[in-house]
């Protein structure tokens, strides 16, 4: 999965449904989502079988229904959106509630935040929190399932570029019906790991910093480590703001991750503040 250039988004475009609305089917609802909750469509019922955009379905096969699982109708019936890739890895599109965002489950690992919000509003606070607005140049670090990146549009942004190192998330997004808008021009999808990437960005590039990487661990350190941290700085126009999403790993051992990144935010040359909103800071270049 080495390599580095351009992707070019296309979603997939089959129904997706969730246990949710499969139990509004069984209950002989005819009118429903079949995009995780963005519209609603109408569906046939045919006796003990339900036509979902031409393609006929078992009622019996929407009987017991993972709960944490989406899935897309092929012609061999319910497939979970899922990848089992080689060495173990598990990526899955994880439904948590009807008609909301999923997130993104990488060996079960959910890359948004779920408790007391959603993916979708997790996301949006972060574009808030960036400040982005009306015709600003955003960087999108860590793509995922693109939903900061399309925040930022939905904000005014006038361009995105967003880096995902991982074709297997590339993959999940094309099948997620939220994340349909990277199909939007002005979102350029760059493949490469961030901290290389970045690298070969030009100075004042951007308006806007959206840094939402992964959880911190030995494998992910180089975008938490004050050398990428400098070279956020360098492509940040003077008074362009940064968000940086942290977390709260190591909390209950006393140990506060978003304290050490603060401090090499302060070295390499930003204003930094706590976040309102809670788990991420806001850094300002002067």
């Amino acid at each position: 999965m080495e390599g580095r250039g351009r992707l070019k988004y296309q979603y997939i475009d089959l129904p997706r449904i969730t246990v949710w609305v499969a139990d509004e089917i069984l209950r002989g609802e005819t009118r429903v989502t079949l995009d995780l909750g963005l519209s609603v469509e109408d569906v046939e019922l045919r006796g003990d079988t339900v036509v979902l955009r031409g393609v006929e379905v078992s009622l019996e096969s929407l009987r017991g229904l993972r709960d944490n699982v989406v899935y897309e109708i092929r012609g061999e019936g319910l497939v979970p959106v899922e990848l089992r890739v080689p060495g173990g890895g598990y990526y899955k599109l994880r439904p948590v509630g009807p008609r909301v965002a999923p997130t993104l489950e990488i060996n079960g690992i959910h890359m948004h935040r779920i408790v007391g919000t959603d993916p979708w509003r997790d996301s949006m606070g972060k574009v808030r929190a960036a400040r982005v607005g009306r015709g600003h140049r955003v960087l999108d670090t860590c793509l995922g399932l693109g939903y900061t990146a399309i925040g930022s549009l939905l904000r005014g942004a006038a361009s995105v570029v967003s880096i995902e190192i991982d074709l297997y998330v590339f993959e999940i997004a094309r099948r997620n019906p939220w994340s349909r808008r990277l199909e939007d021009p002005r979102v350029e999808i760059i493949h490469g790991d961030a901290v290389r990437v970045v690298e070969e960005l030009d100075d004042g590039e951007f308006d806007r910093v959206i840094h939402d990487p992964p959880r911190f661990s030995r494998k992910t350190g180089d975008l938490y480590s004050l050398r990428f941290y400098r070279e956020l700085y360098r492509v940040l126009r003077p008074g362009g703001w940064l968000y940086h999403y942290t977390g709260e790993p190591g909390r209950v051992r006393g140990r506060s991750l978003a304290a050490g990144v603060a401090r090499r935010l302060r070295e390499a040359g930003f204003l930094v503040r706590p976040w309102r909103g809670g788990m991420g800071l806001v850094a300002e270049k002067p």
